[in-house]
């Protein structure tokens, strides 16, 4: 087995990531043998990594994009060094260049409600509206991942205790809360699902097989058309939606790192500059003095 495959196998099988994840790693390295003109990875030298960063930066990637390679090379020669008995580590020491921390879209609580109210019964049968309105409740109600609400199964799921067991990424599971619009909504689509040979899945296709998250996304971007809404909503966008709204209504950010699943609660903290700006908007339209009259 060459090296990468061996890291790939350690990435899935040991440290348990999600298939796209592994799939995005090996993307990575592929493209530092193309950048270093298939030079044996065990021969690399700082001077080649620090090469392949300029040729990255030199296509216009993003400051993210390049970090995100160079985290993955790193993380190739930290386990080569260690397993596979490579003399160094290349990519010690070498720094990506920095990003400006873009602050993620937020729909806002009214938007929401627009988007989740809305009547669908022109457009779709009852079974999908069923289906649709209680993949969307639950992705509001509980702040998950795409991947997390699709791979949902039926026993995931407890109505009565109105909590949900989540597997996010590193097949870390977590417990989260589902709020009563949800579970009215997962109560309806129960009673419409129709399962092809007994799958566990919670959400199905009109085939009654497992949805897929494709297929998922467009069609929450049909029901924000449907209802209205002139921008794309993607379930990300939901996500942010709930971290936001909760913060700004508890101020625990603990608690929000808990049910979003983050492992560091850095990552949480970008909903802090969302809650700073929508307080700094409040203090603009309503202090006195905020600004200046023209």
């Amino acid at each position: 087995m060459n090296p990468v495959d061996s890291y790939l196998q350690h990435l899935a099988a040991e440290r348990r990531l999600s298939p796209h994840t592994v799939t995005a790693y090996q993307r990575d390295l592929a493209q530092l043998t193309l950048l270093t003109a298939d030079k044996p990875l065990a021969e690399l030298t700082v001077t080649d990594i620090r090469g392949a960063i300029v040729k990255l930066r030199s296509h216009n990637l993003s400051a993210a994009s390049v970090a995100r390679h160079l985290s993955s090379w790193r993380g190739f020669y930290v386990f080569a060094c260690r397993r596979l008995g490579y003399a160094s580590n290349p990519c010690l020491g070498l720094r990506p260049p920095k990003a400006a921390k873009a602050l993620p879209q937020v729909l806002s609580p009214d938007t929401c409600a627009q988007l989740l109210n809305g009547d669908h019964s022109a457009a779709d049968d009852d079974t999908l509206q069923a289906r649709d309105r209680a993949m969307f409740e639950l992705f509001y109600s509980s702040g998950l991942r795409l991947s997390e609400l699709a791979d949902l199964d039926l026993n995931d799921v407890n109505l009565q205790s109105g909590e949900a067991q989540v597997t996010g990424k590193g097949r870390k599971t977590r417990i989260v809360p589902v709020g009563q619009a949800a579970l009215n909504a997962l109560a309806a689509w129960l009673k419409q699902r129709q399962p092809r040979d007994n799958t566990a899945a919670l959400f199905l296709s009109q085939r009654g097989t497992r949805l897929t998250p494709r297929s998922i996304q467009l069609r929450l971007n049909r029901w924000a058309l449907q209802a209205g809404l002139n921008q794309h909503v993607h379930p990300h966008l939901l996500r942010h939606a709930f971290a936001t709204h909760v913060l700004q209504s508890s101020g625990d950010l603990r608690a929000v790192q808990e049910m979003l699943g983050h492992a560091s609660i850095s990552t949480t903290q970008v909903y802090t500059h969302l809650d700073w700006q929508h307080l700094a908007k409040v203090y603009d339209q309503a202090h006195p003095r905020a600004r200046k009259k023209p």
